[in-house]
């Protein structure tokens, strides 16, 4: 969760994906306030376990960001992602 703070206060986060089983839920509470303030989408997922996953690790994971360099290969697929997300909040 530091370093998905760090990424978005240097304006490096894409996204932001946060776990809804995290507990106490409190401790994330400040990442949408952050991510609204960047602009910067984010979503919640059910599981930190699954979430553990997706960033290819084995243990529970309650927060990540996405970013991108310049010249990456998956830059636009981020870009749609972010995209797909923003109207989600709409």
């Amino acid at each position: 969760m530091l370093l998905v703070t760090k990424t978005l206060n240097r304006n490096l986060a894409e996204l932001v994906v946060m776990s809804a089983d995290t507990t106490p839920i409190e401790i994330l509470l400040h990442l949408p306030l952050l991510c609204e303030d960047k602009n910067v989408p984010y979503v919640f997922v059910r599981s930190k376990n699954a979430l553990g996953r997706a960033c290819g690790v084995s243990r529970k994971i309650i927060a990540c960001s996405i970013i991108s360099n310049e010249g990456s290969m998956l830059k636009s697929q981020i870009e749609s992602l972010r995209n797909e997300i923003e109207k989600l909040l709409v």
